[in-house]
């Protein structure tokens, strides 16, 4: 008799920046910068309640017109950072792909009546090699993955993430891969306060006990406080709204905090 699947969460999490694990970061940053996140990442597969069959990663980095999921096999490398050290653009992340599971992601998005793409040739960006390199560095986790859609609705994006929430129970971990604070232009700037004005709101929305108003909320992120300052544009957002809307009743938790450059990050999970 084959056994059941345990139903996975569903989590979001802050991918850091750029190749930030295999850097040697001046001040005001330092070296140990990245090392609370990287203790995260590296527990992560630890604490959930079973191993995966299949992660599907909704990264920050891949736009398209219509939500587009990965059908490649063996997806290659997408090295989309700019202006680092040559060796960090000699990681290698060999996981497959899984035809399959994305046959079964455009049922599902169809079936809710949300027309997607799909896309052969997409390589693992670095929202999604970086963080799984640390999650998973053997490599041995087939991966899909899921764009954004180019309008950065908030409500689309979660009636996207419920329509994938039967995944859950198929044995497939899924993440949206972004940055609770993205607005590099003040990034090392010394000013924490609006990314602490923003961060607080986040987390009493993504972590509200009725499903309704955490949705809400978020769906509403643009009047929080400091909006547009932690968020210029929204697409490393975006994620979270994904992983909100398959996270179905699920309360959620913040399993990660931080202070980076003086600026406070939160990466949540929900089930």
């Amino acid at each position: 008799m084959v056994q059941p699947n345990i139903r996975q969460p569903v989590v979001f999490l802050n991918h850091g920046g750029g190749p930030c694990f295999w850097m040697d970061w001046p001040a005001p940053l330092g070296p140990g910068a990245f090392h609370r996140l990287d203790d995260y990442l590296q527990g992560l597969m630890a604490r959930l309640p079973e191993r995966p069959k299949a992660a599907l990663v909704i990264s920050a980095h891949w736009e398209e017109k219509l939500p587009t999921v990965s059908t490649a096999a063996a997806p290659p490398m997408l090295f989309d950072y700019y202006g680092f050290p040559e060796h960090t653009y000699r990681l290698s992340f060999p996981a497959s792909g899984s035809p399959e599971l994305a046959r079964r992601v455009r049922d599902l998005l169809w079936g809710a009546d949300i027309e997607c793409g799909q896309n052969a040739e997409r390589g693992f960006d670095h929202g999604v090699f970086v963080p799984f390199l640390r999650i998973t560095p053997e490599a041995d986790l087939p991966i899909v993955m899921l764009s954004l859609r180019h309008d950065l609705d908030p409500a689309r994006h979660l009636a996207i993430g419920a329509a994938l929430t039967p995944l859950r129970d198929e044995g497939v971990l899924i993440v949206g891969s972004g940055q609770s604070y993205h607005n590099l232009s003040r990034f090392m700037d010394g000013d924490g306060g609006t990314a602490e004005a923003f961060d607080t709101w986040l987390n009493d929305a993504a972590t509200a006990t009725d499903p309704h108003v955490r949705n809400g909320k978020l769906g509403t992120w643009t009047t929080a406080p400091s909006a547009r300052a932690a968020h210029p544009r929204e697409e490393h957002l975006m994620p979270l709204m994904v992983i909100a809307g398959a996270a179905g009743p699920d309360v959620g938790r913040r399993a990660y905090d931080d202070r980076i450059g003086g600026k406070r990050f939160s990466g949540y999970e929900f089930g």
